[in-house]
């Protein structure tokens, strides 16, 4: 297994993880091969994959507004789960944003992915209880669908 950046060059393959995974939320404009392409410019040395045998097999949207990184889209294929390529990528992911001087992280997991949430909760992250998180959408084109 091999952890690596992510490329553009990677859209189809990591696309096609995404729909493997069950629950799995993917929005029309940010999560096209244009919003993705534009989020690794913006982001060139944070998002990886995890490759075995040439497959990508896991992937991690990465990326910082100079002050507080985010994670997006951590995911790894349902048959290659439990084998640390999870916390691998999410090493690279923090080791990266500390190269750019960047001090805390943050991520968003649904409350009905307990597979997710049982993942962080084990590599020491901490559930914030104290603030709400609010949207408000800029681009209603933007639609989230839900892998069933």
């Amino acid at each position: 297994m091999q952890i690596r950046l992510m490329t553009a060059g990677d859209y189809e393959a990591v696309h096609d993880l995404w729909m493997t995974i069950k629950g799995f939320a993917i929005r029309s404009v940010d999560d096209s091969k244009d919003g993705v392409e534009r989020f690794l410019k913006r982001n060139p040395t944070t998002s990886v994959v995890a490759e075995t045998d040439g497959k990508v097999v896991g992937a991690i949207l990465c990326g910082h507004d100079g002050r507080r990184g985010c994670l997006y889209h951590v995911c790894v294929h349902p048959d290659y789960r439990r084998q640390g390529i999870g916390r691998s990528m999410v090493v690279f992911c923090m080791n990266a944003l500390k190269e750019e001087k960047i001090s805390k992280v943050s991520l968003i997991a649904f409350t009905a992915n307990d597979i997710g949430n049982a993942f962080w909760k084990t590599m020491g992250w901490t559930k914030r209880e104290d603030l709400n998180y609010y949207d408000f959408v800029l681009n209603e084109a933007n639609i989230v669908n839900f892998n069933r």
